[in-house]
């Protein structure tokens, strides 16, 4: 199992090559609550939230507030 900034790219590569069974995500979760409907549709990525956004004693901020993409001419079979 490999994490800790990988992209889908380095993932795919690594399980591909068989260094790695899986790879994790954590942090890309954060900003981008939709992450594996980001990379099944190749949607792109929100950027990464500053750890100030969700590391810090603030609550609920940031980890409730980040939004799904919304494509813009999406449909349900996509």
């Amino acid at each position: 199992m490999g994490n800790c900034g990988s992209t889908q790219e380095s993932a795919e590569q690594a399980v591909n090559s068989g260094l790695a069974d899986l790879i994790a995500f954590g942090r890309p979760f954060i900003s981008n609550p939709d992450l594996v409907e980001r990379i099944t549709h190749g949607w792109p990525l929100a950027a990464a939230a500053d750890m100030t956004a969700w590391y810090a004693p603030s609550g609920a901020k940031g980890y409730t507030d980040f939004r799904a993409h919304h494509p813009r001419h999406s449909s349900a079979f996509d």
